[in-house]
């Protein structure tokens, strides 16, 4: 970390605006604001999920690492024009969504949201993680944004998906699949 922060509160943002690493000053609600914003609140919703009794210790160390790589994203978002994540950061997602997809049943049924307390936080973090590539993609209409941290993004939400299933099926648990509504019913 370049500089320490010896205070927290600058009162620089009162206004509504925000400084970019690169020094230069946005308004608060702009959409490269709003990208490294939600891509902080999904590294925030994988943290509660690693941290949520329940959720099995390979998922932990395969989200760990994980978590860096999103903090390396949301930099990567504050400096117009930078690049951090590559390629190689995605086919490492592919391969754990292989690894853990090859223990799964096929699926046959779209599966609710929940199961158990760690696959209802993996579904919490999948459905973040699709805003935040929402986001990126706004962003991408405007200005450039690094075409690896896209893909890194949908391939993130697949594998939390992923790992919701195995969370549900810990320790015995079941998911829980959808039961559409029959007509008539109510």
């Amino acid at each position: 970390m370049g500089n320490r922060l010896t205070r927290i509160y600058t009162r620089t943002g009162d206004g509504g605006t925000t400084g970019l690493g690169d020094g230069s000053r946005v308004r608060k609600e702009s959409v490269r604001v709003e990208a490294y914003g939600t891509v902080d609140e999904l590294n925030s919703a994988i943290g509660v999920a690693m941290t949520t009794a329940g959720v099995p210790a390979d998922v932990v160390a395969c989200l760990e690492p994980i978590q860096h790589q999103l903090f390396d994203l949301g930099g990567e978002l504050s400096v117009p024009g930078r690049v951090v994540l590559t390629d190689e950061q995605v086919t490492a997602l592919e391969r754990h969504l292989d690894r853990f997809n090859d223990a799964l049943p096929p699926l046959k049924d779209f599966i609710l949201p929940g199961g158990n307390a760690g696959a209802a936080a993996c579904h919490l973090a999948r459905a973040i993680c699709r805003r935040a590539e929402r986001c990126c993609w706004a962003l991408a209409r405007s200005e450039t944004v690094n075409a690896a941290s896209l893909r890194y993004l949908n391939r993130l939400s697949d594998l939390l998906f992923v790992l919701a299933r195995v969370a549900a099926r810990s320790a015995g648990g079941s998911e829980v699949l959808w039961k559409a509504a029959q007509p008539g019913s109510a």
